[in-house]
């Protein structure tokens, strides 16, 4: 553990999921005082039992730092730093859902006091900062932000399941109302992040960069998947164009997919509803949205053509999906297309086995109230669609070819492998 650092700071991070608690891990190694808060008790539970059911923290790593979990608001009370990183998704109809961020920010408002100051983590359009939370601060305090209370606003990177690019690894960006407070800011992040941090010009500048970051690569994205549509059209594999392409200096290396979990797939609508609020469209983020929410569906017919391509009877058939989660080698099921390919294949007439060696299988059945198959179901199946590249199936095509009839059709949708590695008469397609 790293030299407990002085401070006059009472820290409180306010959510525990992916964002808040590797942060509160990393503060509570450097300092003291540090309020680990979340609604869920079991979340609490596990964690004061040192287990961290998104595997983002290690138990070793538990045990060694030095957080108060609770669910307890009154915890709060002491506090003069509050951290707070609670999703920010959408509605069905794709309109940015403030919820958790107005609850968040109505939890801390009795607590408030003069001096202190609230850090948003939570990604979200330009002004939700100081024209949504800062009013329901106010209210809830009896306070007034910029004068008694502080607001700033430093968006997460967190990337699930990535050991590499970690929150000290990744340069901060930081914003506050005024200069105090954004050293205060500097203080505290700076002691955790290595990487350094990036002190924007306003609490907005930091807002707009964090949601167009994530709209950028779900363009790119949807470029990709696009092409991919286009190569599949043509009998060219899309992998073999993307090798050729990436032999040049400048290409950006952006590969096709499913487009999920809880922050490309979701944050361009963030974007794109402040800005229709302003009077524009913004064409180009809602087609690579409605092309990426389209591509289970497109991956779904692909598997259906195949089958047919291979004399397979579709009604009736039986189709093992492996992989659910939105991301390999992670439990996050946010926003999952999986769902989307399953939907479409159903309609078919199609039985479908859901397998995933990482996710929960209790958190599966709540969010999508599907039921994980055993490996058992996975044996005489018609098609078998690589979603999810765990490492459990990577690099592995004697046991995926076991999951198959001799003519049984392969969807690799990541392009994993290779089509000679699954010799005829199975048939391989990738994405």
């Amino acid at each position: 553990m790293a030299a407990m650092k002085q401070t006059s700071e009472k820290i409180a991070i306010i959510g525990l999921g992916y964002v808040g608690l590797p942060l509160a891990v990393a503060l509570g190694n450097r300092f003291e005082n540090i309020i680990g808060f979340d609604i869920h008790q079991a979340r609490v539970d596990a964690l004061k039992n040192n287990h961290d059911w998104t595997n983002e923290t290690t138990t070793a790593e538990l045990k060694e730092t030095k957080v108060a979990y609770t669910t307890d608001k009154d915890a709060l009370k002491d506090a003069t730093f509050y951290i707070v990183a609670v999703p920010t998704p959408v509605d069905s109809y794709h309109r940015p859902d403030l919820t958790p961020l107005e609850k968040a920010s109505q939890l801390i408002g009795p607590y408030l006091k003069k001096g202190d100051i609230v850090v948003f983590e939570s990604t979200v359009y330009p002004g939700v900062t100081e024209e949504f939370c800062g009013p329901v601060l106010e209210k809830a305090s009896g306070l007034k932000s910029g004068v008694d209370f502080f607001l700033g606003y430093s968006p997460e990177r967190i990337n699930p399941g990535d050991k590499v690019n970690t929150l000290e690894t990744i340069v901060k960006i930081i914003s506050a109302q005024d200069k105090k407070s954004l050293d205060r800011l500097a203080v505290v992040y700076g002691t955790v992040v290595k990487a350094g941090l990036h002190r924007a010009e306003s609490i907005k500048v930091a807002e707009a960069a964090k949601v167009i970051e994530n709209a950028q690569r779900d363009v790119n994205i949807a470029f990709m998947n696009e092409i991919a549509m286009v190569m599949t059209a043509l009998g060219i594999r899309t992998a073999d164009v993307l090798s050729a392409m990436n032999t040049k200096w400048n290409a950006m290396k952006f590969t096709p997919g499913l487009v999920g979990g809880h922050c490309i797939g979701v944050d361009p609508y963030y974007l794109t509803s402040r800005a229709e609020q302003m009077g524009n469209h913004l064409d180009i983020i809602m087609t690579g949205r409605r092309i990426n929410d389209g591509m289970g569906e497109f991956i779904a017919k692909q598997t259906v053509h195949e089958m047919i391509q291979s004399g397979l009877l579709v009604k009736g058939a039986k189709v093992g999906l492996l992989g659910i989660t939105f991301k390999e080698n992670v439990p996050d099921l946010r926003n999952s297309r999986v769902p989307d390919i399953i939907k479409v294949l159903e309609a078919y007439g199609v039985t479908c086995f859901v397998h995933d060696a990482v996710a929960d299988p209790a958190h599966v059945k709540h969010e999508y109230d599907l039921t994980l198959a055993g490996d058992d179901k996975l044996k005489d199946l018609d098609a078998v669609i690589l979603t999810v590249a765990h490492d459990h199936y990577d690099k592995n095509a004697a046991r995926l070819t076991s999951y198959l009839k001799p003519n049984g059709v392969m969807v690799d949708v990541k392009s994993r492998y290779q089509p000679d590695d699954f010799p005829a008469p199975l048939r391989y397609w990738s994405l």
